[in-house]
């Protein structure tokens, strides 16, 4: 049973003729009457009655033209769906996200995207950049959010550039100075976060490279509350820039750059599947809103 036939049957039964149904559908009365014998050949019955006037609907047409209603009505709504995924107005988008951007990038970039596509479902996974990229090779997730990952089987869309800065609460003596050395923030309490994620280990191999001990170590699970410990004077911490810039701006927090170690910086991108083609619809909306850190 193919639409064409269906459309037939159904102009022929609105109209009461084929002729007129086949003008209405800009096909020849042959080729409508051969659609209409076939759905009736398909069904095995008789759904017209052919007359001297026209035609009219059989028992069995008045039955069918209900469902055959639908079926139009079903398809026109399947084709206006899919214009609006190929728009990137509505539809489903399932983003998983790494710690680090989860906290701080991705609501600002949650809230645009939401401005701008209000009937789009997001589905949002957070997980350690290793456990994101698994859940975009398992097609769990169309996008990961995560530091640069080299894998066959993923494309990648640059994001932004983060960097791991010092910070202190601001009454800290280092409040005075713009540049600190790193064996003077060694004799500081040092706040970790998260020991499995790579700012864990930037942290360490930098302390390693030069030598020294940090005097205390204070290890947490997350961002936010190395953050609440710092706030609280507790220690010191090299945390990403995206994920203190409001408590910098606001004067929560304050910072400064190390005097004897190059600047520590990660790039986040954007990953998908590489045979997942080109990105479009809600995919390329995404890509198209800017990542910048929540500074409220």
């Amino acid at each position: 049973m193919l639409l064409a036939q269906i459309e037939a049957f159904v102009e022929a039964a609105e109209r009461g003729s084929v002729s007129r149904a086949a003008e209405a559908l800009f096909v020849t009365q042959p080729a409508l009457s051969a659609r209409l014998k076939g759905l009736e050949s398909s069904l095995g019955v008789e759904l017209l009655v052919r007359t001297r006037r026209g035609v009219r609907l059989s028992e069995a047409g008045k039955a069918f033209l209900p469902f055959a209603h639908r079926a139009l009505e079903s398809v026109a709504d399947g084709r206006q769906l899919v214009a609006e995924l190929s728009r990137g107005s509505e539809g489903r988008l399932a983003i998983g996200a790494a710690p680090a951007v989860s906290t701080s990038v991705l609501p600002g970039m949650l809230a645009r995207f939401r401005a701008a596509k209000p009937n789009a479902q997001l589905i949002v996974r957070t997980g350690h950049s290793e456990e994101i990229l698994e859940m975009v090779l398992r097609e769990h997730v169309e996008l990961g959010l995560v530091r640069e990952l080299r894998h066959p089987e993923i494309v990648e869309t640059p994001l932004y550039e983060d960097e791991l800065v010092l910070v202190f609460e601001p009454r800290h003596a280092f409040a005075a100075r713009r540049k600190i050395k790193v064996a003077e923030v060694a004799s500081e309490h040092l706040i970790l976060f998260d020991r499995t994620s790579s700012y864990h280990e930037l942290t360490s191999s930098l302390f390693r490279r030069e030598g020294v001990v940090p005097r205390g170590v204070m290890e947490l699970d997350t961002i936010d509350a190395a953050k609440k410990m710092v706030e609280q004077g507790l220690g010191v911490a090299l945390l990403p820039h995206t994920a203190v810039a409001s408590e910098l701006v606001s004067g929560r927090l304050a910072s400064a750059k190390l005097a004897d170690a190059a600047a520590i910086r990660r790039r986040i991108v954007a990953v998908r599947r590489r045979d997942a083609g080109p990105p479009s619809g809600l995919v390329s909306a995404f890509l198209a809103i800017p990542a910048e850190p929540d500074r409220t």
